[in-house]
């Protein structure tokens, strides 16, 4: 039998690993080395800081995120002490990629935008960068991508510089934080690359806060008329209200919060868990099935998508929210930060609705199909 110790927002965490040995969950935040004395397992999410600082003297053996991103976690010193980890990467990308397209139908439908043949900036062409340029082209949206590491390795022509973005009417951030070598990415869109920006560029950050240097944000967001929607900020929970103000969509740190994305971390660490103790796997998640249907009349495709995204997921809902953190003051700052993630209703992916056309409109039912909806006429 062994010990674990789990951050208790991972979803499915008790019926996961409780079959294991003695598991205890705590809030991410509060995980501290005498919690993990005797411990064999950690399971964390985001928050949780995870380096020689949390583990030494602790005989912690297997370290495990429910998240694609890492920058939380100092694996040179979990390779050097021969530590086994694992991410759950992949798990969240359909969920992300769900998030900028209704935020950005949002965005075109408030300030009556065409997006059809706009051109859209990536930066990172990972599990959730590809996924929104083969979505951004089946829209009618031009692409370009920017992932230098790809680009190295594949010396495709597709890749471009990051300077040839800083003109596309919409750029979309899904980089990983790195924060040295030759792909940093930590203030990779500093002041003078936010200056680059064409006046009135849509821009989105759901990868990590410090892509993007957040106080230049705030000073240059209304010189330049950007159309900002952030879901990830600097110094999560403790976020710049003076950028808050500025933004014109504000999340907190929930692009990937579907219920799908969050079961999929778990049961990534918890096969990888299985894996490393030589032990079968039992258990497979159970979600509840979804019965509502949309129905679409006969109406602009723009609109009609529009009104599809936001029947699923009231973005401005979780915009108002955040705002509410103006209310306020101090630590309580934070503490409410973190409380709209620990509470938060977790969507549900397209793939779980049934959307009725009542029109034979065949651009967008491939469109629909595309995007992983059930369609029904």
């Amino acid at each position: 039998m062994i010990k674990i110790v789990a951050d208790e927002n991972i979803e499915f965490v008790k019926e996961a690993f409780s079959g294991f040995g003695t598991l205890t969950v705590l809030p991410g935040r509060k995980i501290s080395k005498n919690d993990l004395l005797g411990a064999d397992v950690l399971l964390v999410r985001s928050v949780t800081q995870v380096n020689e600082s949390l583990l030494a003297g602790t005989k912690v053996k297997f370290v495990g995120t429910a998240t694609i991103g890492s920058d939380h976690i100092d694996k040179d010193y979990l390779t050097s002490n021969n530590l086994f980890f694992t991410d759950a990467a992949g798990c969240n990308s359909e969920a992300v990629k769900e998030y900028v397209f209704t935020a950005l139908y949002q965005i075109a439908e408030e300030q009556k935008l065409t997006l059809k043949n706009k051109t859209m900036g990536i930066v990172g062409v990972g599990n959730i960068g590809s996924r929104v340029a083969r979505t951004a082209n089946t829209l009618g949206v031009k692409v370009l991508k920017n992932d230098p590491p790809l680009k190295r390795k594949s010396n495709s022509p597709e890749y471009v510089e990051l300077d040839e973005l800083m003109q596309a009417d919409i750029i979309t951030i899904h980089a990983p934080l790195i924060k040295q070598g030759i792909d940093k990415t930590h203030h990779l869109f500093d002041e003078a690359r936010l200056n680059k920006l064409k006046d009135g560029t849509i821009l989105i950050n759901s990868s990590r806060g410090s892509v993007i240097d957040n106080d230049a944000l705030a000073k240059i967001i209304s010189q330049k008329r950007l159309s900002v929607i952030l879901d990830v900020w600097e110094n999560e929970p403790n976020i710049s209200q003076e950028l808050l103000e500025e933004v014109k969509i504000a999340t907190p740190h929930i692009a990937g919060y579907s219920l799908e994305g969050k079961v999929n971390g778990t049961v990534i660490l918890y096969k990888a868990l299985c894996n490393y103790l030589k032990i079968s796997s039992s258990w497979s998640p159970q979600l509840p099935s979804v019965i509502d249907k949309i129905t679409i009349s006969n109406t602009e495709l723009q609109q009609s998508l529009h009104k599809i995204f936001s029947s699923i997921y009231n973005i401005r809902k979780d915009d108002f929210n955040v705002r509410k953190i103006n209310e306020f003051d101090g630590k309580e700052r934070g503490n409410y930060f973190d409380s709209l993630r620990k509470n938060y209703l977790l969507r549900r992916e397209f793939t779980n609705y049934k959307v009725r056309l009542d029109s034979n409109n065949k651009e967008l039912e491939e469109i629909l199909n595309t995007l992983r909806f059930n369609v029904e006429k």
